[in-house]
């Protein structure tokens, strides 16, 4: 099968066509047909050397497909071959086939394109799992959601929107401020506006109950700031670094949660969980149109390195996608 290799960790350049076997299926593992792949900001990081797989997984990035069945592993029972899914992979996603496994894996909803269905797993996993979980909203709490225009942003966006919560976004730019703001979310261009100013002025000073961030370093004493009281600041990444000054008077008199947490090396059982729950609860919405992927541009499989630059110029607005002939 065709695939996209990492040759050595650098820039998107190192992302190179190449020949490799079919994968071989475990036990409770599909193989899937790829029809398009979606790139995730882990990709990147990944290809970069800062981001490894984990022990089993294919050296391969990838980490969401959609496509048909080819071929079931032992003991599945719930897919047959030929079933059209979008799944959530370990890895392995810029080839012709992926293996994964099949608790993983969903339904396309009716009404999407391959292209849209893969660019659904990842973020939606993400989302669900850190805006819903335990440290998540409750009903009639307010979210501030940084990075509103990537992938994960506009997924939290509307996830928050469709369930009836208050939404905030930050955004860098007009057009991206527009988008978040047609989602559902009342948009803060950061490059205009200090965030902690609007939020605290729209909320008569009390502030957000959670605080979905992607960004990390010097944000995160303005994030405890914006923070209500019982606030949680829900930690997915960390553009602007890995460490941070924290106003620990703030977390103790307002009783504030800091946590976070990365999806890939959760096990397959929790992942599994979050399937389910995605399909009892989010698959309606998304087949009602309550709820729709935002793709902003595809690219063919052979042309992953040109995916790789866009997301790194930060000028995309929702989830890039490749697609494999």
């Amino acid at each position: 099968m065709k695939a996209i290799e990492i040759s050595q960790p650098g820039g998107p350049e190192v992302l190179v066509p190449a020949e490799r076997p079919v994968p071989t299926l475990r036990a409770g593992e599909v193989l899937i047909q790829v029809a398009a792949a979606g790139v995730n900001r882990p990709d990147v990081g990944q290809r970069a050397g800062r981001y490894n797989p984990p022990p089993g997984a294919s050296d391969l990035p990838g980490l969401e497909v959609a496509g048909t069945i080819a071929a079931l592993g032992e003991g599945v029972s719930q897919w047959k071959v030929g079933d059209a899914v979008c799944a959530l992979t370990p890895g392995g996603g810029y080839a012709g086939f992926c293996a994964t496994p099949a608790d993983h894996c969903l339904p396309v909803p009716a009404g999407l394109s391959m292209t849209e269905a893969a660019s659904l797993p990842e973020t939606f996993f993400t989302v669900w799992s850190n805006l819903f979980g335990p440290h998540g909203l409750k009903p009639g709490e307010s979210v501030l959601v940084q990075g509103g225009s990537s992938g994960i942003g506009v997924t939290a966006i509307q996830l928050a929107h469709a369930l009836g919560h208050k939404v905030f976004a930050t955004a860098g730019s007009e057009a991206k401020c527009k988008a978040c703001e047609a989602l559902g979310a009342h948009a803060i261009n950061y490059t205009q506006q200090d965030f902690v100013e609007v939020v605290q002025e729209a909320t008569q000073g009390r502030g957000v109950d959670v605080v979905l961030d992607m960004v990390g370093g010097d944000y995160v004493p303005r994030q405890i700031q914006v923070l209500a009281p019982d606030g949680r600041l829900v930690m997915l990444a960390f553009l602007r670094g890995a460490q941070a000054a924290v106003p620990l008077g703030d977390v103790v008199f307002k009783r504030l949660v800091i946590t976070g947490s990365a999806l890939r090396p959760r096990s397959i059982e929790f992942k599994a969980e979050i399937a389910r729950q995605l399909r009892e609860k989010v698959w309606p919405l998304i087949e009602a149109g309550t709820v729709r992927p935002v793709v902003h541009s595809t690219f063919p499989l052979e042309e992953a390195w040109r995916a790789h630059a866009l997301m790194e110029s930060s000028q995309h607005i929702g989830k890039i996608v490749l697609t494999v002939d």
